[in-house]
């Protein structure tokens, strides 16, 4: 292939400076896939240009395009939250005042499906269900739970396997996937977000350290990259141990255990398939962050801000580009002592009519809305590979299903969306939009990261005003 003099010369340039060419990479691996953001790998202006079509999960630019979800518990304080026209901050907003220009609060937005229709009472459950697929939860306390795909697992079904992790679930709360949670619905419903079938949730991890150690490995620089490499080999060596062994095991079955082995071979097949799709991103990427120490922080907000500090890593290091993060689960009763409020959430968001309560209930909107801030922030002040900021290249949603948590009302829902997807949507804004399910914005955020569809969950079409 011939190349031209200006293209020469900026390929000897790198070999000069011992760069690496993001796109020479790409070609030399023989794979079309999306590396680590890593100082090494030089973004070159004019390589956007070069790009005969954006793929699905990067910008205008070529840049990677991260999405990711968190949802508050039990509504918000409605005198607080909403911003007025002219997009002045309410008390609860004030800690993103910094931030305007990067974010827009959209209003109109509604969860029908979190509604109580012939179910009855579970609308904190209902509301967990429904935040990011849109349908309605088959009222269950039993294992036979139905919702819908969530909006992350369709995207990360697309094209998740641009990077290391197809998408990464957190929760800065418990686990809990069997039993009965809320008047007859399943636990399962309150405690996940992220769902990659209508009756498969994808458990969120809890503890920031295997977060990190899941990223980049245990242990230091040296060491975590030693101990991938083992893992790598022990887990092919048992592998390999495995498929011989079946193959030897098959031909003395009879036809009903030959089905059953069959579906056993087919999870190993999976697990072989999981293994080389591993393999062709080479060790983790690396970074200079400490572990996190093998405890959870005992103030809620340090444990809040730890699991935004891995989703920031995961995107940094364009190890997902693919995130949520359960803040706490929708019903929670969690006291808030360093604010002095010894009080439970949910009881106070139930008892609103007394002055002290709405304040308070306010206040820990606000204290939810600080750990958001600094994320945001630090998203802002990290710069990407085309150089933008990974706030710049992000579509970030913050909100919940559930609106006023004393009436449970499912319309008008509070939602910020922060980022600006490339370049691609406004901000510093308040978006009132005209009333419509917010699985219309989900649409929207779909076909802006390359996934092309018209339908999700209850939608009705795009958010129209979102760009």
């Amino acid at each position: 292939m011939k190349h031209s003099n200006s293209t020469q010369k900026l390929r000897s340039q790198d070999k000069k400076h011992g760069n690496l060419v993001r796109r020479d990479f790409l070609r030399s691996a023989g794979v079309s896939i999306a590396l680590p953001c890593l100082p090494s790998l030089v973004w070159r202006q004019g390589f956007a240009a070069q790009v005969a079509t954006v793929s699905p999960g990067t910008t205008s630019s070529g840049a990677p395009l991260r999405m990711a979800f968190m949802c508050v518990p039990n509504g918000v304080q409605q005198d607080h939250w909403f911003p007025s026209a002219d997009f002045q901050l309410g008390q609860t907003l004030q800690p993103l005042q910094s931030l305007k220009a990067h974010f827009q609060v959209i209003g109109g937005l509604d969860h029908i499906n979190a509604t109580p229709g012939p179910d009855g009472a579970g609308d904190h459950a209902r509301a967990g269900a429904t935040f990011l697929t849109g349908m309605r939860a088959r009222k269950t306390a039993g294992s036979d739970i139905h919702v819908g795909v969530s909006i992350d697992q369709v995207a990360a079904q697309h094209y998740g396997n641009q990077t290391r992790l197809p998408s990464l679930e957190l929760t800065s709360d418990l686990i809990r996937n069997s039993g009965g949670c809320d008047s007859g619905y399943a636990c399962a419903y309150q405690y996940n977000m992220a769902w990659s079938s209508a009756t498969t949730p994808v458990t969120p991890e809890p503890n920031p350290r295997l977060v990190f150690e899941r990223l980049f490995g245990a242990g230091n620089a040296t060491e975590r990259a030693k101990n991938y490499r083992l893992r790598q080999e022990s887990d092919r060596s048992v592998l390999d141990f495995v498929l011989d062994e079946a193959k030897s095991v098959q031909l003395s079955l009879g036809a009903y255990d030959k089905r059953k082995f069959d579906e056993y071979l087919s999870v190993i097949r999976e697990t072989e398939q999981q293994l080389i799709r591993t393999e062709r991103f080479a060790e983790p990427p690396r970074t200079h962050a400490d572990a996190p120490v093998d405890s959870i922080p005992t103030e809620f907000s340090d444990y809040m801000d730890i699991m935004y500090d891995m989703l920031l890593l995961a995107f940094q290091s364009d190890s997902t580009r693919i995130g949520t993060l359960l803040l706490s689960y929708d019903g929670s009763n969690r006291t808030f002592p360093s604010l002095g409020i010894a009080e439970g959430h949910h009881f106070m968001t139930h008892n609103q009519r007394v002055p002290e309560y709405a304040a308070k209930v306010a206040r820990i909107d606000q204290y939810y809305i600080n750990s958001l801030s600094r994320f945001l922030q630090r998203m802002q002040e990290t710069q990407d590979v085309d150089g933008n900021s990974l706030l710049h290249n992000s579509m970030i949603v913050y909100g919940g299903a559930i609106a006023d948590g004393n009436r449970h009302t499912h319309e008008n829902l509070p939602v910020i969306l922060a980022g600006h997807a490339g370049g691609a949507i406004k901000t510093g804004r308040f978006l009132q939009a005209s009333k419509q399910p917010m699985s219309n914005l989900f649409v929207s955020m779909l076909n802006l990261c390359g996934v092309p569809v018209e339908q999700f969950g209850d939608s009705t079409g795009y958010l129209a005003e979102l760009a």
